[in-house]
């Protein structure tokens, strides 16, 4: 196949058009700047429909799973093999995102039409178990890898946000060709000089953006702010929402300055980065976090959970960007020191800002289509 070829490619996720979640965000992105390349991008999902692109399902509203997929910002589509095939049959290449019902029953169509497809790792199964306070069992982690890896070794090529988790994958016996490729951030990422709000022109303040949810351990910022000898100066800001939101908030119960938690548009959270003085990532469990990568494209430094089950801690550029992982006595040494040594900050943004130039979205984008084009090339190279 010509590598400059215009492609039709269908994506089949669960939740599209909403910002509440990772996956879908990089996903509406990776449909845009690939339309934009002249490429027909249609999309399969359980949302409603946005487009004349985007075909619905519908949501599975099975008790319990519904509302726990939805508290985490991903309800679970329903299976339509009528749509599925419909939109599948007209495809070059079809892109599952996930690997839940609706993707394991349009893998099974792609291969009778006889339509290349891809893949993607998303969802570390530590998600899934810190929502169900099973994080801690080892055993049951282990187990949906390898769940995750019946559907997954059915493709050849697999898309792997980071290379923490390809690697973990292809420990567990994962087969395919992982395409190591960041999802990229939006080129709207940028320094730009924005004043605080008035309410908070005298405050210290430390951002985290994320899902409201127990692996994103937001409580440990709080609790590092609480032992701060200057508590009272700062300001915590939680940009995101989230099933934990309410043990956030008995959480930060004494602090001098009520903690703010909010989901904001794209604009608002470009001009509450750039006048943040301190991102942190608290994450025990992240395959990349893009947020981090948007905090620091502005030049807003990071601090960040040196946990084993998260790949974000590979953006620390020194020892100061780093925290040992659920300490929040770390934390709280790491903010102290940068709060005291802004000429260590200012640096260090100079040098975040041109590190951010690795993970633009344009060189992700090149990357995933080439990704598309050699499994295409090699689809038919087998049939």
């Amino acid at each position: 196949m010509k590598m400059n070829k215009l492609l039709r490619i269908t994506m089949v996720i669960d939740t599209y058009g909403v910002t509440t979640n990772g996956t879908t965000i990089s996903t509406m992105r990776y449909a845009e700047a690939l339309r934009k390349r002249g490429h027909t991008v249609n999309i399969i999902t359980g949302s409603p429909s946005l487009d004349e692109y985007t075909y619905t399902t519908g949501y599975n509203k099975f008790p319990i799973l519904y509302q726990l997929s939805r508290s985490q910002g991903m309800p679970l589509a329903k299976n339509n093999t009528k749509l599925l095939r419909n939109v599948i049959k007209d495809s070059d290449i079809v892109h599952f995102l996930l690997p839940f019902r609706i993707q394991k029953k349009g893998r099974k169509i792609s291969d009778i039409l006889h339509i290349p497809s891809s893949s993607a790792f998303h969802v570390q199964p530590e998600n899934i178990t810190s929502t169900l306070y099973l994080n801690n069992f080892r055993n049951i982690n282990e187990y949906i890898y390898r769940y995750f890896r019946r559907y997954y070794n059915k493709f050849d090529h697999i898309h792997c946000p980071s290379k923490m988790i390809a690697d973990f994958i292809r420990e567990r016996g994962y087969t395919a060709k992982l395409h190591v490729i960041s999802n990229g951030v939006s080129p709207e990422f940028i320094p730009k000089t924005v004043s605080k709000p008035d309410n908070m022109k005298d405050k210290y303040i430390i951002l985290m953006i994320g899902r409201l949810s127990r692996e994103k351990r937001q409580d440990l910022i709080i609790k590092a702010v609480k032992k701060l000898e200057f508590e009272k100066d700062v300001q915590i800001i939680f940009a995101g929402k989230g099933p934990w939101k309410s043990t956030l908030v008995k959480e930060s119960k004494g602090l001098t300055n009520p903690l703010i938690m909010n989901f904001f548009t794209q604009d608002d959270l470009i001009d509450i980065i750039n006048y943040s003085d301190l991102y942190i990532h608290a994450s025990d469990s992240e395959i990349e976090a893009i947020a981090c990568i948007e905090a620091f494209s502005c030049g807003l430094v990071p601090i960040i959970s040196d946990s084993k089950t998260s790949a974000t801690n590979q953006f620390a550029l020194t020892k100061h960007n780093l925290f040992e992982a659920s300490n929040s006595d770390s934390i709280a040494m790491k903010v102290s020191y940068l709060y005291n040594h802004q000429e260590v900050v200012e640096q260090l943004s100079k040098d975040y800002i041109e590190y951010s130039k690795l993970f633009q979205l344009e060189n992700s984008i090149s990357a995933l289509e080439n990704m598309f084009y050699e499994a295409i090339e090699d689809f038919e190279k087998d049939n």
